[in-house]
């Protein structure tokens, strides 16, 4: 099929689109005789008749009706390569690549790339999930060009960041675990007495020790690790509340409040922020959805459940 255009793809189509050759000429402002000859070229180079012309008008054929869904993925794959070109030939970046923490509301970032998706639907986009300090340090060494983290998290001299929610944590231990009998604030004596879980870097010792009580601690790399342990009353430790409010919920987990705490029953909130290296210039994409992530995180807090 060294012969075969992309023309006559689009004749073809514009063919059963419009039901005639008479009526595709039209619609391509062409001679009928040329819509007629691109066809007839096709077909050449397919090796077989795609339409029956027996008929008032043509209709596709077996082979047409077989080969039509191709020559739409042809047709539409081509349209989306000249939309992405002249996007970025405008300045447009290719592409999108985010950080974000995993104790951010996965509701909330959902929300923000579906937005993201509509406006900008040839930019791809790379996402990666962090806990702590790595999730800016994705940033500050320009691996991502935005990051979702932990605002103490941050280097104000390196990056520029804008506020977005306030994740709420909550301490929570098993059913079966002894603090779940506790009744009203637990003095930090008797939580020093059992195994914290306590989230810690991927990559090693990171930032210092934030909301520890216990002496003895486990630590883990990975949030969904965590909880799955604290199912398994294998310690006490906090989660963001939206990932434990079914649990709560049901039974499954149960809040303990610590003495140090003042009493907030409703836990501690851990301010997040979108951040970007402050020497780089945002692109067109990547600056919409900085500004986008900072509408929706306003419209959801308190965050949505998820």
């Amino acid at each position: 099929m060294d012969g075969l255009t992309l023309d006559q793809v689009q004749v073809f189509l514009t063919v059963v689109e419009t039901g005639s050759f008479s009526a595709a000429a039209r619609a391509m402002n062409r001679a009928q005789s040329a819509v007629t000859y691109a066809v007839q070229r096709l077909e050449e180079q397919c090796g077989m008749a795609l339409f029956d012309r027996d008929g008032y008008r043509p209709v596709l054929n077996e082979a047409g009706r077989a080969l039509l869904p191709r020559a739409r993925r042809i047709a539409e794959a081509v349209g989306a390569l000249r939309m992405e070109a002249r996007g970025i030939a405008g300045g447009l970046e290719a592409e999108l690549s985010l950080v974000v923490d995993a104790m951010f509301p996965m509701a909330v970032l959902l929300e923000a790339l579906k937005g993201f998706r509509a406006h900008f639907p040839t930019v791809q986009t790379r996402l990666y999930v962090e806990t702590l300090s790595r999730s800016a340090q994705l940033v500050i060494d320009g691996s991502c060009a935005l990051g979702i983290v932990v605002a103490s998290a941050t280097d104000t001299a390196v990056l520029t960041r804008r506020p977005l929610l306030g994740v709420e944590l909550a301490l929570v231990v098993a059913p079966s675990h002894p603090l779940a009998a506790r009744t009203g604030p637990v003095p930090a004596a008797e939580l020093r007495d059992h195994v914290q879980l306590v989230l810690t870097e991927r990559s090693g010792p990171g930032a210092p020790d934030r909301g520890v009580h216990a002496t003895q601690t486990w630590r883990i790399g990975d949030l969904g690790a965590k909880l799955a342990m604290l199912r398994a009353g294998l310690g006490f430790g906090s989660m963001p509340r939206h990932m434990v409010a079914a649990d709560l919920a049901k039974g499954d987990l149960v809040r303990i409040v610590p003495e140090d705490w003042d009493g907030r029953a409703g836990g501690l909130s851990l301010p997040m922020c979108v951040v970007h290296r402050t020497r780089d210039a945002l692109g067109p994409a990547t600056r919409w959805m900085a500004d986008h992530l900072v509408a929706v995180s306003r419209a959801a807090d308190p965050p949505a459940e998820s």
